[in-house]
C-alpha cells in the first residue's frame, strides 16, 4: 500500500497571521470560546486529519496591544473537544520545566483514557524568563539544563504509565478483586531531578501512553527527539532544508535504537488559498499590510536580543548579531529567522511581513491545486511525512483546506478517505508501545 502523508491542524484563536484578528469576520475573543475550537476540531475530523494541535506557554505572550494572547489551558481544552469528537486526535503542549512528572503523566493518561485512545502530548522545555518568573526563579534555566530535565522528566513518565499492566483491571466482582496488585507496581524513581515513587492513580490507557510529539530544532532538541519522540513538528523554509533535518532526525533516530519510521516529521505549513493565485496573493497582501509593524518590530529585537532602535524599518538586519551558541532561548528559531533574512536579504519591514504569518514557518499562498502541489512535492522529495498545517486565518482557512486541498491529496492517493483506526496511534501508524516494567523488575507491587 503506498506510504499516506499525515496532516495536523495547528490552532491558534483567530489564526496564525498575527494579524487575523482584524479581519471583519474574526472574532477577537476566539481564543477562549469552546464552541469556536469544538467547530475547528469538528472540521478537522470532517477533513480525515490526523490530530489538532494546541500550543502553549505558561507566561503571558506577547503584546496585549498587538494581537490576542488570552489562552484557555490547553489540557483542559482537550478534554472538553474529546467529548465534542470521535475520532479526531488530540495534542496539547505542556512544559518539562515548570511542571511535575507525576501531574503531566496523570494529565495526558486521563484525556487518553476520556477519548479513547486519543491524546498527545507535545513535549517543550519552555524559553524566556518570563516564564521562569512566574515560578520563583530569577531567569529561565540554560538550555543543556533544560533538556536534561526534559529527558528525565519523560523517562518518569513513561514509568508512570508502564507503572499499570495492560490486564491489570480484573473486575472480577464474584471473587470480590477488582485489580491483580501484582501488575500494578511503584517505579521508585531517584534521579538529579525527580524522585518519584508511583505508581500512577490512573490504570494504563487505551494507547499505552499518549503519543510524544517533540518541537525543538536545536541539536540538544533533536537528540530529546530522536530518544523519545514519535512525532517532530518543525519549521523549515527551503526544501533542501527540510532534506537535511529530515535525514539528520530519522539517522539519529536510528542511532538510539529506534525505528526511524517510528518517528513522522512534520514540517508546519501557512497555506494561504484563492481562487486564483492572484487573489490568494491579494488576500496574503491585506493580511499583511493589518500588522502593526512598531509592535511587530519589539518582538522581533526581543528575539534577536537587541535594542528595537538598531532595527530600521527599511534596512537589512545588521551584521553583528549574536551567535546561535550566546542564545538561551529558541535557538532553531533565532537561527531560522536569521537564516531567512539574510538568504533573501529582506529589510526589516519586509521581514517582519514574512514572519506575520507563521512565526517562521512556510507560507504558500496558492490556488488548492498550487498547494496540493507543494505538499506533495516536499512529501515525495523525502522532506516530510506530513505537515503541520497552520491556517492564517480561522475558521475560514481550515474550512478551506478541508473543502479544497484535503479532496485533491485523496485523488492523486496520498491521504486517507477515511480513517482506519480509532486512536492516535493508529493514525500515525505506530504500534501500541509495550509496558517497561514488569513483575520481574523487582520492584515492590502494591497491595
Amino acid at each position: 500500500m503506498a506510504k499516506k502523508l499525515h496532516l495536523n491542524a495547528f490552532l491558534m484563536s483567530t489564526g496564525h497571521h498575527e494579524a487575523s484578528w482584524r479581519l471583519p469576520e474574526s472574532d477577537p475573543h476566539a481564543g477562549t470560546s469552546l464552541a469556536h475550537f469544538t467547530h475547528l476540531a469538528q472540521t478537522a475530523e470532517r477533513g480525515k486529519l490526523d490530530s489538532v494541535f494546541f500550543a502553549d506557554s505558561p507566561v503571558l505572550w506577547g503584546s496585549v496591544e498587538r494581537r490576542p494572547t488570552s489562552a484557555v489551558e490547553p489540557t483542559v481544552l482537550l478534554a472538553a473537544l474529546a467529548a465534542a469528537t470521535e475520532r479526531i486526535g488530540l495534542i496539547a503542549t505542556a512544559s518539562t520545566s515548570y511542571n511535575s512528572p507525576y501531574n503531566l503523566a496523570r494529565r495526558f493518561a486521563s484525556i487518553d483514557h476520556l477519548s479513547g485512545g486519543r491524546a498527545g502530548w507535545n513535549v517543550v522545555t519552555t524559553a524566556g524568563a518570563e516564564a521562569a518568573r512566574n515560578f520563583g526563579l530569577d531567569d529561565q534555566p540554560l538550555h543543556r539544563g533544560r533538556y536534561e530535565r526534559a529527558a528525565e522528566f519523560l523517562d518518569v513518565a513513561f514509568k508512570l504509565w508502564d507503572s499499570w499492566d495492560d490486564d491489570a483491571i480484573l473486575a472480577d466482582k464474584e471473587a470480590g478483586i477488582w485489580a491483580d496488585a501484582r501488575r500494578v507496581r511503584a517505579v521508585e524513581h531517584s534521579g538529579p531531578h525527580f524522585s518519584v515513587r508511583g505508581p500512577l492513580d490512573v490504570p494504563r490507557s487505551p494507547q499505552g501512553r499518549p503519543v510524544i510529539v517533540q518541537a525543538g530544532s536545536s541539536q540538544d532538541g533533536k537528540d530529546l527527539a530522536a530518544s523519545y519522540a514519535e512525532a517532530v513538528f518543525t519549521a523549515q523554509q527551503t526544501l533542501e532544508e527540510a532534506q537535511r533535518f529530515y535525514r539528520d532526525l530519522k539517522a539519529r533516530t536510528a542511532a538510539a535504537g529506534r525505528d526511524p519510521e517510528g518517528i513522522k516529521i512534520l514540517p508546519g505549513i501557512v497555506p494561504i488559498l484563492g481562487g486564483t493565485e492572484a487573489e490568494a496573493l491579494r488576500r496574503e497582501r491585506e493580511l499583511d499590510e493589518l500588522i502593526r509593524p512598531e509592535y511587530a518590530r519589539n518582538e522581533l529585537a526581543e528575539t534577536l536580543r537587541i535594542a528595537p532602535e538598531d532595527l530600521p524599518l527599511d534596512r537589512e538586519l545588521p551584521a553583528d548579531l549574536p551567535d546561535e551558541d550566546e542564545i538561551e532561548g529558541a535557538k532553531s528559531r533565532y537561527t531560522l529567522i536569521v537564516d531567512l533574512a539574510r538568504r533573501e536579504r529582506l529589510t526589516v519591514r519586509q521581514l517582519i511581513g514574512r514572519l506575520g504569518g507563521g512565526r517562521g514557518h512556510r507560507t504558500v499562498a496558492g490556488t488548492p491545486e498550487q498547494v496540493t502541489d507543494a505538499l506533495e512535492a516536499w512529501f515525495l522529495a523525502g522532506a516530510a511525512d506530513g505537515f503541520n498545517i497552520m491556517p492564517a486565518a480561522l475558521p475560514s482557512g481550515l474550512e478551506e483546506f478541508v473543502d479544497h486541498v484535503v479532496p485533491r491529496l485523496q485523488a492523486r492517493g496520498l491521504f486517507r478517505e477515511e480513517y482506519a483506526g480509532t486512536t492516535l496511534r493508529e493514525h500515525y501508524g505506530l504500534p501500541l508501545p509495550a509496558g517497561r516494567l514488569s513483575a520481574a523488575s523487582g520492584l515492590p507491587h502494591v497491595s
